[in-house]
């Protein structure tokens, strides 16, 4: 009987998870915005291919991911809001890069900058993807293979890209605001100790944690694992963070047999520069609607954003293999993590202790 009544828990345990995988949900983003965030990620890789050095497209690349950040409002506040994100890109970029030389400080550094930039994000209400793309260029920076005296021309080659998107959102934003009425600007919320204190310190200590894991598994440029951590661990519920595990999980499965499939095809700096803003316009268009189906397409664009200078030198196993390992690893530290965040007593017995420190 107690087995019968087990397996009807699991099956609708099942079920429920499928319906979470299969909902997809209404938008009202219109096809501009996904392919004006393609066009800002891929021009500096095109540009990269013409002049034979793809490498330096991809770190450009990386900042055309600011134009993610536009809200919709006024075209002043916009404008702000994305030159402030750009600074923050680049400066978490520049920190990745230092501590690559560093070894010993490269766990600080990553929970350092994780605290701090989710505090900001919380502090002014930055929506979606909210830190995750600061923490993710801190930690490719981190595994770049640079010496040191590149150091200033990477960093450059980032802003650039993050100039250009500024520059795209711009325009873009000229034209989106004579078709329809920008949002208010609307007052920030008064900051709690839980929400930009308490969280961003338990967030960033577990991304920390999540590199450490990664690093005694001796895991080979282990760059994904902060970030599949993070990614999970930001869920607004406990049930959000275990779907958005599920989902990033699953995804991440099916996506490795796409890169797989893209990684079998002809390849050249043109096909890859091309292929990778195919993948951020049907990103943006999937991201809003289903995470699983986007992160299908968002395992291949990861994995030729930091690694495509590297393809052809082998087989492609390996590296899926590395990433599909990165992927789980991080959501279950970002689970683990999330069930901390979300347990009263835990935030009753830690949140007393840093209010402690704090004072």
């Amino acid at each position: 009987m107690v087995n019968w009544q087990v397996g009807r828990k699991l099956q609708a345990l099942i079920r429920t998870e499928l319906s979470q995988l299969a909902t997809i949900s209404t938008s009202d983003r219109r096809w501009l915005m996904p392919f004006c965030a393609a066009l800002a990620s891929g021009l500096p890789l095109l540009v990269g291919a013409y002049f034979d050095h793809l490498n330096y497209g991809l770190v450009s690349s990386m900042g055309g991911l600011v134009f993610l950040y536009s809200p919709n409002t006024p075209l002043s506040h916009r404008m702000v809001t994305l030159m402030t994100s750009a600074f923050g890109l680049s400066a978490c970029y520049a920190l990745g890069l230092m501590s690559h030389f560093f070894p010993l400080v490269l766990v600080p550094v990553l929970t350092f900058i994780a605290i701090v930039v989710t505090m900001v994000c919380r502090f002014y209400v930055i929506g979606p993807p909210g830190s995750l793309f600061f923490i993710m260029s801190a930690a490719i920076g981190a595994y770049s293979p640079i010496e040191v005296e590149q150091v200033p021309l990477f960093v450059g080659l980032l802003t650039m890209g993050c100039l250009q998107a500024c520059l795209i959102a711009f325009f873009y934003s000229l034209y989106v605001l004579r078709k329809q009425a920008p949002q208010p600007v609307q007052a920030l919320p008064p900051a709690t100790f839980d929400f930009v204190i308490f969280d961003s310190v338990v967030i960033g200590l577990f991304v920390g944690l999540s590199l450490v894991v990664a690093q005694a598994l001796q895991l080979d440029r282990s760059y994904w694992v902060p970030v599949s951590c993070l990614a999970v661990i930001q869920g607004a519920s406990l049930r959000a963070v275990w779907h958005k595990q599920v989902h990033r999980i699953v995804g991440t499965g099916v996506g490795l047999m796409l890169a797989w499939g893209l990684l079998t095809l002809p390849l050249d700096q043109w096909r890859v520069s091309l292929m990778m803003m195919a993948l951020t316009f049907v990103i943006e268009i999937l991201v809003v609607r289903n995470y699983g189906l986007a992160v299908i397409f968002i395992t291949p664009m990861t994995i030729f954003l930091a690694e495509a200078t590297r393809l052809g030198q082998g087989l492609p196993d390996a590296l899926l293999q590395a990433r599909l390992i990165d992927t789980v690893l991080g959501s279950v530290v970002g689970l683990i993590g999330g069930v901390c965040l979300h347990s009263p007593s835990f935030r009753e017995l830690v949140g007393r202790q840093l209010r402690r420190l704090s004072r």
